[in-house]
């Protein structure tokens, strides 16, 4: 409980530094009076100012005068869970990742299937490294879309999800002469699946924080409450409405959900908080910046800027199925015969704008020197800063 109230009493901290920027925004009309005074209250009231006080009963008023069903009870009922983070090993190095409701594990997956391969010896360069890449991916999000639930309501078989042998097995699936064009997940015993934020941040004493939020869909609902100054998320939209599925609708229950923060370690030395933001581009970008420092020893700020790439029309833990094979998005810059070999083996290419291939953060510390070095996204706005 240590560490929770720890973490308490930061949030709160964070809240009233919050709250006496927003006041001085506020006065330069740059944010909204109601915004600086509700971060106000929650850092003298704390999360009951929010479930329980005044800032809960103006979300239930606006909601039931514009036809919701927000009722005081709903925010009252609210807990927070505090969670051990899950891990995979990838050629020496601990990746960490937040456990279901999120997609963290489906990262891991992904390294555990790429593991199995020889990367560095196939090259950036070449059609197969970039096959690999992507039927990874679509294998681990079968996965995704079949057993990933809030364990609160679902036996999620993380243990066996994680398992090298397992990932060995789904490693054989990968067909390097053609590109899976469906998604199957894998069998796994005892069962009974953009408006977002990154930042990390790290003291002196080698202390990191590795932080998402997203009000999911762009921005959320849509709906902003004028009382508080702040717009309503929609992550419940990502429920399936199939009964039989383990992230199906249900009072009280997490959905599925997509932000995932990581941590990088090695030998129990933890050397990199990072993040990557962008809804199904987070496991895939979380997997493809490890390989860049692991498999091809790239520094901070090169894994995050080398090409990317994004696929999409997987297999979703709402029901939607894949079809055809999905679509696979690559930045400019590879060869055209790469490109062509990799439509030759049944990849759909199709351009996408910048912003899809996600938004990189990341600081990592050397643990020798205890020096620290940032690197941000350049594909979208962000800062690395030293103070």
């Amino acid at each position: 409980m240590a560490e929770q109230d720890r973490f308490a009493r930061a949030v709160q901290m964070v809240a009233r530094g919050l709250g006496r920027i927003s006041r001085e925004r506020a006065r330069a009309d740059e944010v909204t009076p109601q915004q600086a005074e509700t971060l106000q209250l929650i850092a003298d009231q704390g999360r009951d100012a929010y479930y329980k006080g005044s800032i809960a009963e103006a979300l239930v008023r606006y909601s039931k005068a514009n036809g919701g069903y927000y009722a005081m009870e709903d925010f009252a009922r609210n807990t927070a869970t505090w969670d051990d983070p899950i891990s995979t090993t990838y050629r020496g190095y601990t990746v960490w990742e937040l456990p279901p409701n999120t997609q963290g594990l489906a990262a891991l997956q992904m390294l555990n299937i790429l593991e199995n391969f020889d990367l560095k010896s196939m090259g950036r360069g070449s059609a197969d490294f970039w096959h690999v890449m992507v039927e990874a991916k679509k294998i681990a999000f079968a996965d995704r879309a079949r057993y990933y639930a809030d364990p609160a309501f679902a036996k999620v078989p993380v243990a066996q999800l994680l398992a090298k042998d397992y990932a060995k097995d789904r490693a054989k699936l990968v067909d390097m002469a053609h590109a899976a064009q469906t998604d199957a997940p894998g069998e796994v015993a005892a069962l009974n699946r953009p408006g977002t934020t990154y930042f990390c941040t790290a003291d002196a004493n080698g202390m990191m924080v590795s932080m998402i939020q997203s009000n999911y869909t762009g921005f959320g609902s849509g709906y902003v409450v004028p009382e508080v100054g702040f717009g309503l998320q929609d992550r419940g939209g990502l429920f399936s409405l199939d009964e039989k599925h383990p992230n199906k609708l249900e009072p009280g229950k997490r959905p599925f959900q997509t932000i995932i923060p990581a941590f990088l370690s090695r030998d129990g030395e933890a050397l990199m908080a990072f993040g990557l933001m962008g809804g199904d581009m987070q496991p895939q970008g979380h997997a493809q910046i490890v390989v860049n420092l692991v498999d091809f020893g790239m520094n901070l700020q090169e894994a995050g800027d080398a090409i990317r790439f994004h696929h999409s029309g997987s297999t979703e833990p709402t029901g939607q199925m894949m079809e055809h094979g999905g679509v696979l998005h690559i930045e400019d810059g590879l060869p055209p015969a790469v490109l062509d070999e990799l439509k030759r083996r049944g990849h759909v290419l199709a351009t996408e704008s910048v912003g899809a291939y996600g938004g990189y953060q990341a600081i990592r510390r050397d643990v020798k020197t205890g020096y620290y070095a940032g690197a941000t996204e350049k594909r979208k706005d962000g800062c690395a800063a030293g103070y």
